[in-house]
């Protein structure tokens, strides 16, 4: 073994920001993890931000700073609580500045090597914190399906028989910025399958990229046998596709077969260009459309009650230019992906290839393999157009 090779396996096996520590032990695979983690990190941040747009061209004047009446103070003070809860070296590794380049660094795959402090290293304590911090920022509802994607993954665990690579507590918790009522800052859960960005301002709350997803996505043995996630999403996607009559099913579907994996903005996916494709909410019935609304309220429902209304009510604002796209079948158990695509939100829901459920559910894309995005385009994921407009109002050193 070279002495370089050496020293990334103790830096992996001795820091508290490797996601492995007293988990993964193989010097092989570590070297590989590393290696994956860093070559997506430099292909991913290559390129300055500028956010998923159209055609290249940040659409202006669509986000402002303005008061909301919606109080952050319980998110505030819940991180501070957090935060204390920490020693020393895990707060020092947990925190970050409001503009770093943390906030992209985060990967729906296990491998993926991560910053800022993992459950599996919190005490009981530490992680009750952590989840208060949770639960001050979700709904009741986000708050479930969080916890329930990490207990599917204690499942996925069990499964493989690979407890090194899967389980409940393999997700972090990073800071950025300072908890304020006045400043910008925010806080970041990475793991796999659940990614939360919710970045603050004042009473102003961006939660996207937000990635939510399982394999399984139903429990059918073990420990947490029956818990299942997403299905109200992918049943109202379905209903909402079948709502349409023939003709409008034909300017929908963008694809008829479904094969692969369609989603396009998943991690280091930031500066996508997406055309708008499928059909307009201009061309929808009333009810078509407030059947859309219904199925965007799904995702949103997953912030606290008071965001996500005001979250809503920017989405309906645009809601004449916001495109429905289909691919796959619309029978009782097809495999489907569909989008759901605005100037001011982007969701992606997909049925996606097995990957460590293969001897169970073959290699063909399954239901019991979802994965869903939401992104906020035009430059205000991780409430990033928000921050320079704080900036340039507030200049920083």
């Amino acid at each position: 073994m070279n002495n370089l090779l050496a020293l990334v396996i103790f830096s992996l096996l001795t820091t508290t920001t490797s996601p492995l520590v007293a988990q993964v032990t193989d010097p092989e695979k570590l070297e590989r993890f590393e290696k994956n983690s860093l070559n997506n990190e430099q292909k991913g941040l290559a390129d300055p931000f500028k956010g998923i747009t159209t055609d290249g061209t940040v659409e202006p004047g669509i986000f402002s700073i303005h008061s909301t009446n919606v109080s952050t103070k319980p998110v505030v003070h819940a991180a501070m609580a957090f935060l204390e809860s920490l020693d020393d070296s895990q707060r020092t590794n947990t925190m970050f500045a409001v503009d770093d380049s943390e906030w992209q660094k985060w990967m729906n795959q296990h491998f993926y090597i991560r910053q800022g402090v993992g459950f599996y290293q919190m005490s009981d304590q530490q992680r009750k914190a952590a989840f208060a911090l949770m639960a001050a920022a979700l709904s009741a509802k986000g708050l479930k399906l969080s916890q329930d994607i990490m207990k599917l993954n204690h499942t996925l665990g069990e499964i493989n028989d690979n407890f090194q690579e899967y389980g409940e507590w393999l997700y972090w918790i990073t800071i950025m910025g300072e908890p304020s009522e006045t400043e910008p800052w925010g806080w970041q859960m990475d793991g796999h399958h659940l990614i939360i960005n919710y970045f603050v301002l004042g009473d102003q709350v961006v939660m996207t990229p937000l990635f939510v997803g399982s394999e399984p996505v139903i429990a059918e043995t073990g420990k947490y046998k029956g818990i299942s996630i997403l299905q109200d999403e992918q049943d109202m996607g379905l209903k909402m596709f079948r709502s349409l009559t023939e003709p409008q099913k034909d300017q929908a579907v963008i694809e008829v077969s479904k094969e692969g994996n369609n989603n396009l903005t998943e991690a280091f996916k930031d500066n996508v260009i997406l055309d708008y494709a499928g059909i307009q909410g201009a061309s929808l019935t009333s009810k078509q459309r407030e059947d859309l609304l219904l199925l965007i309220k799904l995702y949103v429902d997953n912030m606290d009650e008071g965001h996500a209304k005001v979250k809503m009510d920017e989405v309906a604002r645009y809601l004449d230019d916001t495109w429905f796209a289909w691919i796959g079948g619309s029978e009782d158990n097809s495999v489907y992906y569909y989008r759901i695509h605005s100037p001011v939100i982007l969701i992606e829901f997909d049925h996606q290839k097995p990957v460590a459920t293969r001897q169970l559910y073959g290699n063909a894309p399954h239901r019991q393999h979802v994965h869903a995005v939401v992104r906020t385009p035009n430059g205000n994921d991780y409430g990033k157009d928000l921050l320079k407009q704080h900036y340039l109002e507030h200049p920083h050193d």
